[in-house]
């Protein structure tokens, strides 16, 4: 069942009643609300929606398109490959839930992203912002404003060590390395060199979405 149209009930001290579809706005919060929780996200119907919320204020995205996972899985199976076994970091691929700060108030699901292992073994869950070592977002049409700026704010702010935007149609690759960063967009060539590895990863971007088309 997607939230298109639906009327969501949700019973606390009070109830609130609305309808998402007539409120939403693809990228941007999807209802004028700050009051969302992850108990309350949690009530609501199964959706092949992407539903996150970042300090209270709840966001819906489309179902991804092939081309999203295709481009995602590209990228899932070249750093699970390179950090593999290492000791320093494990390849998750989402649907996974990330918190931050309220984590009453906040969740969100990072396309791919690699944790960060302190002694080999990995933080307790649900991971937080900070125990990342990198999050990618694919970028589908519509959610600009929540990838390129709310995230880009979000990930950085809270000590994601970098940051990647991959855009299938224009086969580009934004990437951050902090919160002052002003960014790179990279079409030939990515490398990636987290603390402990011996060498870095090269990724080859045109090969790689070539490869997801």
């Amino acid at each position: 069942m997607t939230l298109a149209g639906i009327a969501v009930r949700y019973s606390a001290d009070a109830e609130l009643l609305f309808s998402i579809a007539e409120q939403r706005v693809m990228g941007m919060p999807a209802v004028a609300i700050t009051s969302w929780t992850v108990e309350m996200l949690d009530e609501l119907p199964d959706s092949s929606e992407r539903l996150e919320i970042i300090d209270g204020v709840l966001y819906v995205t489309p179902s991804p398109s092939a081309l999203h996972q295709f481009v995602a899985g590209a990228f899932y199976r070249r750093i699970y490959a390179y950090m593999d076994g290492s000791g320093h970091g494990r390849t998750v691929f989402s649907p996974s839930d990330i918190r931050r700060g309220d984590e009453t108030r906040n969740r969100v699901q990072p396309d791919v992203y690699v944790v960060r292992l302190t002694s080999g073994r990995l933080p307790s869950e649900p991971f937080a912002l900070r125990d990342l070592l990198l999050a990618i977002e694919v970028a589908s049409p519509g959610n600009a404003t929540l990838d390129y700026q709310v995230k880009r704010r979000l990930y950085l702010a809270d000590g994601v060590g970098e940051y990647w935007i991959a855009d299938p149609e224009s086969r580009v690759v934004t990437r951050w390395r902090g919160r002052d960063d002003r960014g790179d967009a990279l079409t030939d060539r990515l490398e990636w060199h987290p603390a402990g590895m011996a060498a870095p990863l090269a990724i080859n971007l045109q090969t790689l979405f070539d490869e997801a088309r």
